[in-house]
């Protein structure tokens, strides 16, 4: 019997269909991006651009929401909504729940909104306009899984690493966390067995941190 092609864990064609669109249509700045030393660091200026993870990131993320029944998920940043589709699809093929996200540029979140209108998802998803560090310090109970994404500040501790302090208490003993761009503040600080986490970098879009919250 021949082997079945490899396809994505989401099953669901509407939520399949969406996700295609979206990860055809990724652009990405002409000057580069604020990460590549290129163009301007306001995400305010890059209203019209999603800046996604990966599908694979996307596989991942669902089928560990899947394998650990993960009802209450929280992301720093929505974007454009594509991270938050593939959580929402496994929250909802969990039986339900919350995806809780966080985006600070207006237009991206209407465009998120609209994007999980379309793949029928938008009902599990508690969608927050503004600053992550002041919209995710109550995220109203024990969270099963977060991801941490990011954006370049001038100074400082990094974003994910400020995000990461606030979301952290608020994890379950047992919770995942991705990061998606191995800023080396938040790495030293989910590395370290003192703060509770024991992680593992995968080789996924250059480096994709996994962890999980010990104690």
């Amino acid at each position: 019997m021949p082997i079945p092609a490899l396809t994505s864990p989401v099953l669901d064609p509407q939520v399949v269909s969406v996700l295609d669109r979206l990860h055809a249509e990724r652009r990405r700045p002409t000057a580069g991006g604020p990460r590549r030393g290129g163009g301007s660091a306001d995400p305010h200026d890059y209203a019209d651009i999603g800046f996604s993870i990966r599908p694979e990131q996307g596989d991942l993320i669902y089928l560990l929401c899947r394998a650990t029944g993960a009802t209450r998920v929280v992301e720093f940043a929505t974007s454009i909504g594509v991270s938050t589709i593939y959580f929402a699809a496994a929250v909802r093929d969990n039986g339900g729940g919350t995806v809780i996200g966080s985006e600070i540029v207006p237009e991206k979140a209407a465009t998120a909104r609209r994007n999980l209108a379309d793949a029928g998802l938008e009902d599990v998803v508690d969608l927050r306009l503004g600053d992550a560090r002041e919209t995710l310090r109550d995220l109203g109970g024990p969270v099963d899984f977060a991801l941490i994404d990011g954006w370049p500040v001038g100074s400082g501790p990094t974003l994910a690493r400020q995000v990461m302090e606030i979301v952290a208490p608020q994890l379950r003993v047992g919770a995942l966390v991705v990061n998606d761009n191995a800023e080396p503040d938040y790495l030293e600080y989910v590395r370290d067995p003192a703060m509770g986490f024991r992680s593992l970098s995968l080789p996924l879009k250059g480096s994709t941190e996994l962890s999980v919250k010990v104690g």
